[in-house]
């Protein structure tokens, strides 16, 4: 019998009957192969430090985070459904009108708060544990859509993934009362210091999804975990991997080897695509970092060929690497700079190829920053 593989319980609700699947505990028995997965492992953990030192080193780090921290809760949130843009997320947190549904940009933020809140928590020394990712779990579920589904609480009922109800559904995660020990056993593999940092990530992501705790928010919860082990283990010194944009671009295979490790305790195919995942994500960050850099430089020698309205200029260019779309009103009020100077700055930067204008009204013009938000926003388009 292959220890690897849970069991199934079969339960009754409503008259019907269904299987639950009950994982084992982590680690995997027999062990895994980590010499099957070393020529991934090294991989993965060369472009992690190499993204590492090199955000370290380029102008604008702190710039590099938060847009990074907002791409993954983005990617992360539309694998869920959910129709965000990042230009939308980004309007909201500087209280403007996104152009999708409120609920929608709120939970995305959300996610970048639970980040940041995870990662304060571990900073103050707060082990990561069950209690931290209910924590977590409530401030993810803060707001209108998720106030019904238990925010901070772990599930006092089933749930399914698929389907309508149990019986139909394409995976049934443990019963409550098996799920009470399936998170025990989670907990205590969160403390173990057998295995290589990514290794354990991935092990626990897979696991976290399984056991599926929440009434809500797994996924995203899930995903969330992966950064968390990664910065707590000294792997990545800020919160700058979208590991989700290769989930999203994956989205079948990805689900297909959730299905795999639980039917066939098949491990190594999981960690093979998550570590390939890793470096690929590693490395997509670096060259976004290289490429936005050099638009900067682009964009600031343009301006630098102004007379005195290069001044202004230089500070709208720094006020349009936060917000990459602003009106003449809301320039003039961040910058504390009159209405006229703040039109004359935009207008300049339209005749340089900086901006483009994209409402075409006489009053309220809106001004993009169209080279830049496109890098951002690449593969992060709604699906």
């Amino acid at each position: 019998m292959n220890q690897r593989i849970g069991t199934y319980v079969t339960q009754r609700i409503a008259g019907e009957s269904y299987k639950a699947y009950v994982p084992s505990p982590l680690p995997p028995h027999p062990a895994i192969d980590l010499a099957q997965l070393y020529p991934y492992l090294e991989k993965a953990t060369q472009a992690l430090a190499e993204l590492s030192s090199t955000t370290k080193s380029i102008p604008n780090t702190a710039l590099f985070i938060y847009m990074y921290v907002r791409k993954e809760a983005l990617l992360s949130s539309q694998i869920e459904g959910t129709q965000s843009s990042f230009s939308d997320l980004i309007l909201f947190e500087h209280h403007q009108k996104p152009e999708v549904a409120l609920e929608d940009v709120e939970e995305v933020s959300n996610y970048v708060k639970a980040i940041y809140y995870g990662l304060d928590r571990l900073e103050a020394d707060f082990p990561l544990s069950l209690r931290l990712l209910r924590e977590i779990h409530a401030v993810l579920l803060s707001g209108s859509r998720g106030s019904g589904k238990l925010p901070g609480e772990f599930r006092k009922s089933q749930n399914w993934i698929g389907g309508t109800r149990p019986g139909n559904a394409l995976f049934v995660p443990p019963p409550v009362l098996q799920m009470t020990a399936c998170l025990s056993d989670f907990e205590n593999f969160l403390h173990d210091k057998t295995l290589p940092i990514l290794i354990k990530a991935g092990l626990a992501h897979v696991q976290f999804e399984t056991i599926h705790p929440f009434l809500d928010g797994n996924g995203r919860l899930g995903r969330l975990l992966i950064v968390l082990l990664l910065c707590d283990g000294g792997m990545l010194a800020e919160p700058i991997l979208y590991l989700s944009l290769y989930l999203k671009q994956n989205r079948a295979l990805y689900y297909d080897l959730f299905q795999q490790v639980r039917e066939r305790g098949a491990f190594e195919t999981w960690l093979e695509f998550f570590l390939e995942g890793v470096s690929h994500s590693a490395k997509q960050a670096l060259r976004t970092a290289e490429e936005i850099n050099q638009l900067f430089k682009d964009d600031l020698k343009k301006i630098e060929s102004l007379g005195r309205a290069r001044f202004s200029c230089v500070k709208t260019l720094d006020y349009l690497k936060q917000l990459p779309q602003v009106s003449v009103s809301l320039l003039s009020q961040k910058l504390s700079i009159s209405l006229p100077t703040a039109r004359s700055s935009l207008n300049h930067m339209i005749k340089l190829g900086i901006l483009e204008e994209v409402t075409g009204k006489g009053k309220d013009k809106v001004y993009v920053y169209r080279k830049y938000l496109s890098i951002l926003e690449k593969g992060a388009e709604p699906l």
